[in-house]
């Protein structure tokens, strides 16, 4: 957390989040009591309203996802283009962002990089697109649960198993970690461990012969 999200979570009349829950315990954390108001990605547009009508009347909001930032791979977008709208300001607090975190650490030399975020949980839909992301030959980054990881790193592996990447495990946690190497070093090394614990993010270099 950063002091100025800090200080914008204090001096706010209204916090909306993801999840309540998770965002009560951050807001514990600093001694921050805030309205809070649930606004996930199924519920944006009727709690923009609200914001709206709040912010119409002179007061300020917040919003915080989950995790990392809003918006990238995370609700927010909708919320954004409806406050906007409506004539109001939206001003971004830099914040915790997986993107940005590993490519600053991959030592990848690519000049381009797509953020790509999710494949599909479908089989053939997340091969087919991985497919097209290697053959662009611009580094991309991909977001992966632990539960589908190792099947991503194997459909790597079988496109173009000597192609540099870094992943990037629970990114300023606890466990945090990183791993670099070609594809087929980094499934290998994945694959030993019995269970995959915590979110990943993947850098895949747009080079080939890299």
């Amino acid at each position: 957390m950063t002091y100025r999200a800090v200080e914008t979570l204090k001096t706010v009349d209204l916090v909306a989040c993801e999840d309540t829950r998770r965002t009560l315990k951050l807001l514990s954390r600093f001694g921050i009591r805030a309205p809070l108001i649930s606004c996930r990605a199924g519920n944006e547009a009727r709690i923009a309203e609200k914001l709206v009508a709040r912010l119409d009347d002179g007061k300020t909001a917040a919003y915080a996802s989950d995790a990392g930032t809003p918006a990238i791979s995370d609700p927010g977008a909708a919320l954004v283009r409806l406050v906007v709208k409506a004539g109001h300001q939206v001003i971004p607090i830099p914040g915790p962002s997986a993107f940005a975190s590993l490519v600053s650490v991959c030592g990848g030399r690519d000049k381009q990089v797509l953020f790509e975020g999710f494949l599909s949980p479908k089989a053939g839909r997340r091969r087919s697109r991985l497919k097209e992301l290697l053959d662009m030959q611009v580094a991309f980054v991909l977001y992966e649960s632990p539960f589908r990881i190792l099947k991503v790193l194997e459909d790597l592996v079988e496109f173009d198993r000597e192609r540099y990447i870094c992943v990037g495990r629970e990114m300023t946690k606890l466990h945090e970690e990183y791993l670099r190497g070609s594809a087929a070093e980094i499934c290998a090394l994945l694959a030993e461990k019995h269970e995959q614990i915590g979110e990943f993010s993947i850098f895949v270099s747009g080079n080939k012969a890299e």
